[in-house]
């Protein structure tokens, strides 16, 4: 049985793109197998009637790779994209009472991303697996996404997962889509945005800002390297590192003012008019994002690792690396500390008195953070937690690999917005909206990867930013 392989690259200085794809035909099967430089990546394999036929497939799909900029190469030629995971420790905690945690999920691996909306809770994890439950912990759907998890971030309703291949996937509907890919020299360490303007802190202490068309806005270099934490309003960035915390002007026109912090920032949280930094030295620091003075100082028994506060700022928490959970008054008056039970607190997050965090055994625990619950903690009266289980069925959802993944329509379903990719300037491909009652001057926020001259698609809805663009709502389909 004749097998033949043909290895490409796509590897662009500054461009965002650190990626490989190869297509291997072997007698009627077609086996494709793509991710990041460097990685294992995914494979998927089909299968054909007869062998003429699956070469003919398999020329499809490199023809179209090509046409999209990659080239020949042979693997191993180029280094792979950086990637620097936070090395942690966890000891047990010295804490005499025990958190009252209500129910726990375990991702399988090692989290830091997590999400708590509305209607459901956001967790992913180094394996790059984002599992969605509901408040109650019922497990209600996996996405499956090529490299490790980050972070995640929300953005109005909309949450993006930023993944160790520097591609920031949408997962606002089923099928996630990559909205942002950051330039393969950028070691990542945290992500956030604002309006849909991506800011992104990596291992040197540089600050990177992206906009809405996936394009490179400006950059900074902070004081210090290991930039854990950044954070974003329509006033500024603020970007935590080894020296303290660094705000600066949206635009990226001047620093606005820096701070140094006691220790290094390990992560960072924000209010309406504060910033928080868990450091290196066992404080969480209030700074205030008018001027960045120090307002309160949270002082824990061991360094930081996460911190989040209530809504109004009424009270923070913190978590440790000695696996234990701090609840402190705005003033700065330690309350409590528990143990979490679970693993040191990597993230978290504070939604209707219940604090949840993401623990270094990667497992994602509810805890009733209610006053009566803290005070029946205190007198070592807590829950059993539950462990929440998977369905058998798990709607799970992957990444289109490329546009002829999406699925495809005649017609525009009713309520359908139909947008077009048109050529402009420089090579690119910008998309704009062809149905009536919406500006057809402003670009869409469309994935790259399934944009191809003159096609038409189709999607659920799209809603306007404040900054003037739209930004897709539902499924894309693409319409023949």
């Amino acid at each position: 049985m004749s097998r033949t392989t043909t290895y490409l690259e796509l590897s662009q200085e500054g461009g965002g793109a650190h990626k490989f794809y190869e297509v291997t035909v072997e007698g009627a099967n077609v086996s494709v197998r793509y991710g990041r430089i460097g990685a294992p990546g995914q494979l998927q394999t089909s299968s054909f009637p007869t062998e003429q036929k699956a070469r003919d497939a398999a020329q499809r799909k490199i023809g179209e790779k090509v046409r999209k900029g990659y080239a020949p190469a042979v693997q191993g030629g180029r280094a792979a994209r950086p990637v620097t995971r936070r090395q942690v420790s966890s000891a047990p905690s010295t804490a005499r009472a025990a958190a009252p945690v209500l129910w726990r999920f375990r991702t399988g691996s090692a989290a830091f991303g997590i999400h708590i909306g509305e209607d459901r809770c956001w967790v992913g994890n180094q394996a790059g697996d984002v599992h969605t439950l509901g408040h109650d912990g019922e497990v209600l759907a996996r996405y499956s996404l090529p490299e490790g998890v980050k972070c995640l971030v929300a953005d109005d309703f909309w949450i993006y997962a930023g993944c160790d291949d520097g591609t920031v996937y949408d997962l606002s509907s089923k099928v996630p889509f990559a909205a942002y890919a950051v330039a393969p020299d950028v070691d990542i360490f945290w992500l956030d945005i604002h309006e849909g303007v991506l800011d992104v802190s990596d291992a040197d202490g540089g600050l990177t800002v992206i906009d809405h068309e996936d394009e490179f806005q400006w950059s900074r270099r902070s004081p210090g390297g290991q930039a854990w934490m950044v954070r974003a309003d329509g006033r500024a960035v603020y970007h935590g590192h080894q020296r303290g915390v660094t705000a600066y002007a949206p635009d990226g026109n001047g620093e606005l003012w820096h701070t140094p912090t006691a220790g290094g920032v390990l992560f960072g949280w924000q209010e309406e008019h504060a910033v928080y930094a868990g450091t290196t030295r066992n404080v969480v620091q209030r700074l205030a994002k008018a001027d960045g003075a120090v307002e309160a100082t949270y002082r824990c028994d061991a360094a930081v690792y996460s911190c989040a506060t209530s809504a109004d700022g009424r009270h923070v928490f913190a978590g440790d690396s000695a696996s234990s959970v701090y609840c402190f008054d705005a003033d700065g008056t330690r309350l409590w500390k528990l143990r979490t039970g679970g693993g040191s607190a990597l993230s978290m997050q504070y939604r209707e008195e219940r604090l949840y965090m993401v623990t270094t055994d990667g497992s994602l625990l509810c805890m009733d953070a209610s006053e009566a619950a803290v005070a029946d903690a205190r007198r070592g009266s807590v829950p059993v937690a539950r462990d929440v289980k998977s369905a058998a069925a798990l709607p799970t959802y992957t990444p289109p690999s490329s546009a002829a993944a999406v699925a495809t329509v005649a017609e525009p379903p009713a309520g359908g917005v139909v947008v077009e990719c048109i050529p402009s300037g420089g090579g690119r491909l910008r998309v704009h909206v062809v149905s009536e009652g919406y500006e057809p001057s402003w670009n869409v926020q469309f994935p790259r990867g399934i944009r191809e001259a003159g096609a038409r698609y189709v999607v659920d809805a799209l809603h306007p930013a404040d900054s003037g663009f739209y930004r897709v709502r539902g499924e894309i389909r693409r319409l023949v």
